[in-house]
């Protein structure tokens, strides 16, 4: 559209190729409509040294709708002040609004006759007015305007759907404390605040709670994110249509969806009809047992559990190899550990049903992100198997040892149901390849119990899923023996510092620490997260490598009301780590604290042991640790103060919760010089923070160095496939890609699909060579 002044009095408005010559005075239908110029909104204008500048779109002038769009332009060019140019303006517009409603209402039939939202037809701010045909054919059919089902056509917003409600706060007074995720009245009061409308007009049972959190900042309180049905809050109050009507979107704070929160579990998924996994089951699972693929699954931590799932669902024979015991038995090996120094090799905090986070704080937090679609399916599943619901909600979901392990139990049965077969007390020997392409494997049967004790035997198998822990350093050399692609990768290793959970807990919720009440009470047992970045140019520390300089110093995997346990695998080398029950009643707090650790600080390593360089490091530190304890698991300690001022405790120690004993010992000299500066700082920058962190009856226990694996076993993207082995699926923490329980199981869930994919072809099996050709010797 183009305007041009010919005369005062006149315009030429060139539409479509056609001119209409628009007057703009001494019209009574145009003055009839100046009194409705104030229905038209927010109409771009600016005055220039020229004239006066507008821009319209073609839509919006034959309904009086302002947007963006397809724009046309308005040139005033006769000069005039800019409060004249705005009247003449507001007169060309009505003039064209009606001229294009009249004349063109046929050529433009098509395009009225749209019943989309405004949203798709590109308009944002609608007339009181416009529409009158629509308007015309709801007043013959005079339907009751109190009827949820007028409302769903009022506005695009007021129909079957959800409003998700954020940052929903809640004194900590008025709440109902962390158990408790009703729609209490404090809560409804915030909805309406947040809503814009009363409470009596907003019922509780539309309403329910997406997630909850505590924030402890200032003043207590929690936060909540709610999910309000929409259809519901009809049903039950048809007077609410009028503040419904009156949402809009306004991101992150509140939003419009179609489909409800409601995470679906794995299983749930994969048996729905027309899933891709459904045909995938139907074209394996229909074929004859001997011809089906067969799948090895090394390890039964979250990464091979949930791609053991995956694979026996899609119709997949699996075969799942454990080098542990299932969890009755591994329980009663860790107490013959906590309680007679016993430690088994094969069956211990490392090793077992579940793997390492088994006897752990059992966090389900992630940095994947927890609204995500994959970790929404693996705390569902997990619910399935018997977790709390609340895990869905909670801000920090956690389950806890004890109910991990019949989470796990749950989990084995049903896997048993579709048909694999569990090895536990098994281990992985070697890798049997043929053609650079894994065919199966060699197991060691390692369980005295059963009478088989060093006893080896070979799985067959398409394709084999490694998803051994970082603690299977034997499995690292098994693949370095065949060349498989690994590299180094960084890690991080310091100490487990321990306080009285009652000192965090004041630290952290001040007068309102009370209400922990171990476990007990309203507010959850207080956690911290700390970190910094360390300069050590500052210091003047001098270093042949720049990145010695420059370290992270973080707290990692901190466990409140928890205990210091024992991770070790060999008497020799002492590893500790943290855990926690549910109630986490405990009255200690625990977290390691770490430096990152580089390629750059095991270099002089690289020679000797090429990718696995890092775990030589590792093992390096272990046994000096062990070595300073005095030998069967005792842990070497420090308490925070000495070793800011390099003293050996002398005096009585605080009491520790680490059940294998503890022994003083000069800990600020046992990690590299670069790191000991790095942790004191790192102290200090802590207590800067949590002011009261640095204190007497705060302890270091030596010492921490497994946090992540120290090698990534390189594999492609897509298919999940080694790249220098065929038929090899490394995956999990172990393998470098993972670093907790559900970015552990996300990761064997992705792994699981695509594998499977790839065996529901029928060119894999042309690839894979006879077993009987393979050399056993």
């Amino acid at each position: 559209m183009d305007v041009r002044c010919c005369s005062s009095a006149s315009f030429f408005l060139t539409f479509n190729s056609e001119i209409h010559l628009v007057d703009i005075l001494g019209t009574k239908q145009i003055d009839r409509r100046r009194s409705r110029k104030r229905r038209y909104h927010r109409l771009c204008h600016n005055t220039q040294s020229s004239g006066f500048f507008c821009q319209l779109s073609h839509d919006s002038l034959r309904r009086g709708l302002y947007s963006g769009g397809r724009f046309g332009e308005l040139h005033y060019y006769r000069e005039c002040t800019p409060s004249r140019a705005r009247q003449l303006q507001t007169r060309i517009v009505s003039t064209v609004a009606s001229e294009l409603r009249t004349s063109d209402r046929g050529r433009y039939a098509e395009m009225g006759s749209n019943k989309g939202s405004q949203k798709q037809r590109g308009c944002n701010f609608v007339r009181k007015d416009d529409h009158s045909e629509a308007s015309a054919e709801r007043k013959q059919q005079k339907p009751d305007r109190t009827s949820p089902s007028l409302a769903g056509k009022s506005s695009r917003f007021l129909k079957d759907g959800y409003w998700k409600i954020f940052r929903l706060e809640v004194p900590l007074e008025l709440d109902l404390g962390k158990d408790n995720f009703d729609i209490s009245d404090a809560v409804l009061e915030s909805s309406a605040a947040a809503l814009g409308c009363k409470t009596g007009v907003l019922p509780r049972t539309a309403l329910s709670v997406v997630r909850k959190s505590f924030d402890a900042r200032k003043d207590p309180k929690f936060v909540y994110t709610l999910q309000l049905d929409v259809g519901e809050c009809l049903r039950a109050r048809p007077e609410s249509r009028h503040f419904l009507l009156k949402l809009r979107n306004k991101p992150s704070k509140l939003e419009f969806c179609n489909i409800p929160w409601a995470p679906l579990d794995l299983i749930s998924q994969l048996r729905q009809p027309g899933v891709a996994m459904k045909s995938f089951h139907s074209t394996i699972g229909g074929k004859n047992v001997k011809e089906r693929p067969r799948v090895v699954v090394v390890g039964s931590g979250p990464a091979g559990l949930f791609a053991a799932l995956v694979l026996a669902e899609s119709g997949v024979l699996v075969t799942l190899v454990e080098r542990g015991q299932p969890v009755e038995t591994r329980g009663r090996d860790i107490g013959a550990l906590m309680n007679r120094h016993i430690l088994d090799h094969e069956s211990n905090l490392c090793y077992g049903e579940g793997g390492a986070g088994t006897w752990s704080d059992g966090k389900l937090t992630t940095r994947i992100g927890k609204n995500g679609g994959s970790v929404q399916t693996v705390l569902a599943t997990l619910v399935q198997f018997g977790a709390p619901s609340n895990i869905l909600i909670d801000g920090k979901p956690h389950v806890g040892t004890d109910r991990l392990i019949h989470i796990l139990r749950a989990f084995r049965h049903h896997l048993q149901n579709l048909g694999v077969k569990i090895m536990f007390g098994t281990r992985m020997e070697d890798l049997i390849v043929r053609d650079k392409r894994v065919v199966g494997i060699r197991t060691c049967c390692v369980t005295e119990a059963s009478g088989c004790l060093g006893i080896s035997s070979v799985v067959e198998a398409d394709a084999v899923v490694l998803a051994v822990g970082h603690s299977a350093r034997d499995a690292y050399e098994s693949l370095l023996s065949h060349n498989v692609l690994m590299s180094p990768k960084d890690f991080a290793v310091g100490f487990r510092i321990e306080h009285p959970q009652e000192l965090i807990n004041e630290i952290q919720y001040h007068r309102w620490a009370s209400e922990v009440q171990r476990g007990k009470g309203r507010v959850p047992v207080a956690d911290y997260k700390v970190a910094t970045d360390v300069d050590l140019n500052e210091l003047n520390v001098s270093s042949d490598a720049e990145e010695h300089l420059h370290k992270g110093c973080y707290s990692f995997c901190m466990c409140p009301g928890g205990q210091i346990v024992p991770t070790s695998t060999d008497e020799a080398e002492l590893c500790i780590n943290g855990m926690s029950f549910s109630k986490r009643s405990s009255r200690w707090a625990n977290a390691a604290l770490v430096v990152t650790v580089s390629a750059n600080d095991f270099s002089p390593l690289i020679a000797n042991h090429g990718p696995l360089a890092g775990i030589a490091f590792q093992r390096s530190i272990e046994r000096e640790a062990a070595r300073r304890g005095g030998g069967k698991l005792v842990s070497p300690v420090q308490t925070v103060p000495d070793f800011l001022n390099d003293k050996i405790s002398e005096h009585e120690l605080p009491a520790s919760s680490y059940r294998l004993g503890v022994q003083s010992s000069p800990l600020h000299d046992l990690l590299p010089a670069h790191f000991t500066l790095a942790l004191k700082q790192g102290l200090i920058h802590f207590n800067d923070q949590l002011s009261g962190f640095i204190d007497k009856r705060a302890l270091l226990h030596g010492v921490e160095t497994r946090t992540s694996s120290p090698v990534r076993i390189e594999r492609m993207t897509e298919s999940f496939e080694s790249v220098t082995m065929a038929g090899l699926y490394p995956i999990g923490e172990g393998a470098g890609y993972a670093g907790g329980i559900v970015s552990a199981a996300v990761d064997g869930m992705h792994a699981g699909f695509a594998l499977a994919k790839y065996l529901t072809t029928d060119k894999h099996l042309s690839e894979v060579p006879s077993i009987s050709s393979v050399d056993m010797s």
